[in-house]
């Protein structure tokens, strides 16, 4: 092993497998069965523990505890793991559990992740890459995150929903149903307000795509029939890969009603 950093507090328990070039700062805990990819900086105070794998090139901050066991009275100690991607920033007194045997054993993270201080990812929740959750926003189990996701902070998703991806969540948002992709969604018991055109621009999505979504937007909001077959009619007429994105996911399995347009 090479390159390999370890400052003499900390305390890294026989059989955790620790790749080159990775540093752990002062009084950080490794379990015993946790893998560290290359380039992984572990900074002070940290806890690493359960089965759990951090991708290369991820940073953790002080007071982060990463693969505990969930919070969930059902959990009664079997094996279950979490997987952390690559590249990801996981800020002070984060918290990521491990899944449980009810929801696949696996909590999951993909790369490119900001997880800012003090927010919490729960039990066999899986997120996308380039997500965003802000200043103690809190995903609770079971929920999908799909990629570049902004949640605000202060906010709450509940329990099995999924937020599709590009959508936004404002700050101190209370999100109870699914979010469709590219959505916007705010207020103290989220509302779908609209579409998330900020982010769609600062992505370099082309205007004929952006004027597609708005127009699928206003179908979805005021179309004949159920949000359901709204959504049925738009995927058979509409020849547009993120009006797919939006259909897809609101004809796809999901245990939760959705966020739909005029929702107040």
């Amino acid at each position: 092993m090479k390159n390999i950093l370890i400052h003499p507090s900390a305390v890294i328990e026989p059989g955790a497998k620790i790749a080159d070039d990775v540093s752990v700062g002062p009084f950080s805990f490794i379990g015993a069965e946790v893998v560290l990819h290359s380039g992984v900086e572990i900074k002070s105070h940290v806890v690493i523990t359960g089965n759990t794998e951090i991708g290369r090139e991820t940073v953790i901050y002080p007071f982060a505890v990463v693969g505990e066991i969930p919070q969930d009275l059902k959990f009664s100690g079997e094996k279950t793991s979490l997987k952390i991607g690559k590249r990801n920033r996981i800020r002070e007194h984060v918290t990521i559990n491990t899944g449980t045997a009810g929801g696949g054993g696996l909590t999951l993270v993909g790369n490119d992740c900001l997880f800012m201080a003090g927010s919490h990812i729960a039990h066999d929740v899986k997120i996308g890459d380039k997500v965003i959750i802000a200043n103690s926003g809190a995903v609770a189990g079971h929920c999908l995150i799909e990629d570049e996701v902004i949640i605000g902070g202060l906010s709450g998703i509940h329990q099995f929903v999924r937020i599709g991806r590009g959508a936004i969540i404002g700050a101190v948002t209370m999100v109870t149903n699914d979010v469709i992709p590219f959505g916007l969604v705010q207020g103290p018991r989220g509302n779908l307000d609209g579409l998330n055109l900020i982010g769609l621009k600062r992505k370099g999505v082309e205007r004929t795509d952006i004027t597609a979504l708005r127009a699928a937007f206003q179908t979805l909001a005021q179309g004949e029939g159920t949000f359901y077959n709204r959504a049925k009619k738009l995927k058979e007429e509409a020849n547009n890969e993120y009006v797919d994105a939006i259909t897809d996911f609101i004809l796809g399995a999901s245990d939760r009603s959705f966020l739909t347009p005029g929702d107040f």
